[in-house]
């Protein structure tokens, strides 16, 4: 069974199953925020929101954990944590499934992290997918995350009184396989599935003023552009935009040691490349002195490192750090003026 299908009206029933399986978080609504959270009463479960406060990210790749234990006389350590709980994310935009897959290249690349791949084989993602924008600040579609592109077991697509369940993993199966309300999807079900399918691309539409080949060019040949000038004046070096960023990893470990000055544990913590003393290095060398030097960096760590290094963008196009900024520094009008001084040079030459 590749496609199954789940009447609206049993999908509390079917959390509570679920609940019985594993640890299940849910998109619920914070005042007029969203959050993930777990799984208490599924009336506050929310299947329609715009993008969390913090992506799920904070499940899989947590900003502070422990990594170990230790003692000093005699020198031993041990691991904080040797097992993780089974939990379940639901309801995961496509948009927060690709910074999972993002996450998934970076920390399995050689050496690989345990502590997150320990938390990542415990998890189990059922999707849902967006049939029209969360809101003015995505650009998804320019990114080809409106669209489910792998990366999860489960994925919901809404057809009117249904959901269509797409079956993408033996995880998955299990969680509807002897479910008695959860039917294989019949020809009539998807055939509104395809219906659905067609009248979403009318909705959305590319956000960027150029195609990514060429947004990939401007950023190879823009490093000076006085962008990044204007970027660095409005910018207050809050830091929340790598905050929100289901693609950010950068993180820093510090020891925290006992009275005794004998043992202690071993943390990390969550980083970011916008903070003032992020590129300094001892002797007191900053390579990146500026607001503008330091947006620039963010910038190229979406749109031209990770594509050098791993054939992939890191921006997911959920508009977190749009949406989050304090100066309103917005991230589609930034790439469209870097996308338009490109044009003008290519007209120039």
């Amino acid at each position: 069974m590749k496609y199954a299908s789940i009447k609206k009206e049993d999908l509390g029933k079917w959390l509570e199953h679920m609940k019985k399986k594993a640890r299940v978080y849910v998109p619920k609504k914070k005042e007029n925020q969203f959050i993930f959270r777990p799984l208490h009463d599924v009336s506050e479960v929310c299947l329609k929101y715009i993008p969390t406060i913090l992506p799920p990210k904070k499940y899989y790749f947590p900003q502070k954990e422990k990594l170990l234990n230790f003692e000093i006389e005699p020198f031993k350590t041990s691991k904080a944590f040797k097992e993780f709980e089974e939990y379940i994310l639901f309801a995961v935009h496509t948009c927060d499934i690709a910074g999972i897959q993002c996450m998934d290249i970076v920390f399995r690349e050689t050496p690989e992290d345990p502590n997150y791949l320990n938390r990542k084989d415990k998890m189990t993602i059922i999707g849902i997918e967006c049939l029209e924008y969360c809101d003015k600040y995505a650009s998804c579609a320019s990114m080809g995350n409106h669209e489910p592109r792998g990366g999860y077991d489960l994925m919901m697509i809404d057809i009117g009184e249904k959901f269509i369940l797409h079956i993408n993993s033996e995880k998955g199966e299990g969680l509807v396989r002897g479910v008695a309300y959860i039917k294989e999807a019949s020809e009539a079900e998807m055939a509104s599935l395809e219906r659905v399918r067609e009248a979403k691309k009318k909705v959305f539409k590319e956000e960027f003023a150029a195609p990514l080949p060429k947004i990939y060019e401007a950023f190879d040949k823009l490093f000076g552009s006085k962008v990044w000038d204007e970027v660095g004046k409005k910018c207050i070096a809050c830091g929340n935009c790598t905050a929100v960023c289901p693609t950010c990893y950068c993180f820093d470990v510090y020891d925290d040691l006992d009275l005794s000055l004998d043992s202690g544990t071993r943390y990390r913590i969550w980083n970011s490349c916008q903070m003032d003393d992020f590129a300094k290095v001892v002797g007191g060398e900053d390579f990146r002195k500026g607001r503008d030097a330091r947006q620039r960096h963010r910038y190229y760590r979406k749109f031209k490192y990770p594509v050098d290094k791993f054939n992939r963008y890191f921006c997911t196009g959920c508009g977190r750090c749009t949406r989050t900024c304090m100066s309103g520094i917005s991230l589609i009008d930034t790439v469209n003026a870097l996308a338009t001084e490109m044009a003008w040079a290519e007209k120039a030459h």
